[in-house]
């Protein structure tokens, strides 16, 4: 395990729709309002009605966008808009974005994956999922009878051997093509070749896949293959017994995992005198800038040094920013309060960031939930008042993020890290395969 299988997708017919770039949208997690408006009027077909259908006036309750997106599923299906591949195939998907000035291509394949719960064979989560969440997709999903965004997995291959084969049999062909609103190109290669096919699915059988993201989508489709099995066993090729992944080399040189800070709200407006003095003594503080517009100075620094256990507070209060690095007595009080928790997972700097600084040194444990923001520039804006939500925020924090290492070595301990600790940039786009599970 895990075993994959090449299938037939549901993909848009060009003729009707015209351009693919008008098609695609985001994952649901990170369209806003904004967005989600932005996208509708981009084409009457963008994939956003089904993906995150909008809220209308005339809506009677909270299952009508679910309703809404399954009726429109259906039409843009029976119209031809959505088209069967004619056969099974595997998707060469690469993406090609630029950070920070560097250029960046990742190159992962979709199929559909047997699914498995955590715990039970060789699929790993590393963070943590929510109730509201996993509703929210399972009542998608029962109103679609579909996959409709891939989830995001990652296997160990030293060598890039698989992606080495997949690569010959897309050299030379154009594959379409589509460009989001963040300029990320994406371009898909079907694969229909079935000693290919077979090739890739054996070399798959024997290796561990860690998921990178999209946890709530894969317990979801746990949940949805367990519901339709109350009514009548399902048989073993059925394909809710699956669920469409973008499968990824742990190798590959186009990951690149972002960092996710922290805006915090609904906490009080302390002083850096008094953040420093809760700190001690387990953590040398050090002031290093003043005001929100040197958050870009401190976060390069802190990239700079690359330590999991470094990292830097702006106090509203004070219009400055400490540095902070843990201490010995830091690694001690750690053991402490997560004797729960491997040494690994105390490790990490996310870990550190909320279970000793924010929960027990601060006090801020029934504090709301932070605003996750992964740009030095969201980070600014929030802190000058800028962001949609127009939030105060007393304290923001700037954090590495969690390795890939990190993420195999924390999944293999059958442990799950701080909610967003990792953010692969980008994301997955939607709208370009839909499994279909009927």
């Amino acid at each position: 395990m895990p075993e994959i299988q090449a299938f037939r997708g549901l993909r848009y017919n060009l003729a009707r729709v015209g351009s693919l770039s008008d098609c695609i949208a985001p994952p649901y997690d990170v369209v806003d309002a904004e967005l989600q408006d932005r996208l509708y009027r981009l084409s009457p077909y963008n994939f956003i009605r089904l993906e995150l259908n909008r809220r209308e006036p005339s809506d009677q309750n909270d299952k009508a966008v679910y309703e809404r997106a399954g009726r429109i599923y259906r039409a843009w299906r029976s119209e031809g808009v959505l088209q069967a591949e004619p056969d099974s195939a595997l998707y060469v998907y690469h993406q090609e974005f630029t950070v920070a000035g560097q250029s960046y291509t990742r190159r992962g394949f979709m199929a559909r994956m047997r699914l498995e719960r955590f715990g039970e064979g060789k699929v790993y989560p590393h963070e943590q999922t929510h109730s509201k969440a996993k509703e929210d997709r399972l009542q998608l999903m029962r109103a679609t009878h579909a996959n409709l965004s891939q989830i995001f997995g990652l296997y160990p291959d030293p060598n890039n051997e698989i992606q080495e084969i997949l690569a010959q049999k897309i050299a030379g062909v154009h594959g379409l093509v589509a460009t989001d609103h963040l300029g990320v190109i994406h371009r898909l290669w079907p694969i229909t070749d079935v000693q290919t096919i077979q090739q890739v699915s054996a070399l798959m059988a024997d290796r561990e896949m860690f998921i990178a993201d999209g946890h709530h989508r894969y317990e979801t489709a746990c949940n949805y293959r367990d519901e339709l099995s109350q009514s009548e066993p399902l048989p073993s090729s059925h394909p809710a017994h699956f669920v469409l992944t973008m499968m990824v080399s742990m190798e590959d040189p186009g990951l690149v995992v972002l960092p996710t800070h922290r805006l915090l709200h609904g906490v009080p407006a302390w002083a850096t005198e008094e953040i420093c003095s809760r700190l001690v003594p387990y953590f040398d503080c050090e002031l290093v800038a003043e005001g929100p517009e040197s958050a870009g100075a401190v976060w390069a620094e802190l990239d700079r040094l690359d330590e999991p256990w470094i990292m830097a507070l702006y106090s509203k209060s004070s219009d400055q920013w400490i540095r902070i690095s843990a201490r010995q007595e830091a690694a001690d009080r750690m053991a402490e309060i997560s004797r729960a928790e491997s040494r690994d997972w105390q490790s990490l700097g996310v870990a550190l960031l909320h279970r000793l600084v924010l929960e027990e040194l601060l006090g801020l444990k029934e504090m709301p939930t932070p605003t996750y923001v992964h740009s030095v520039k969201e980070v600014m804006d929030g802190l000058q008042g800028r962001l949609e939500q127009g939030l105060e925020y007393p304290i923001a924090a700037l954090v590495m993020p969690a390795t890939i290492d990190d993420i195999q070595t924390i999944s293999l301990n059958e442990e799950r890290m701080p909610a967003k600790s990792t953010y692969f940039y980008p994301k997955l786009v939607s709208g370009l395969v839909v499994h279909p599970l009927e």
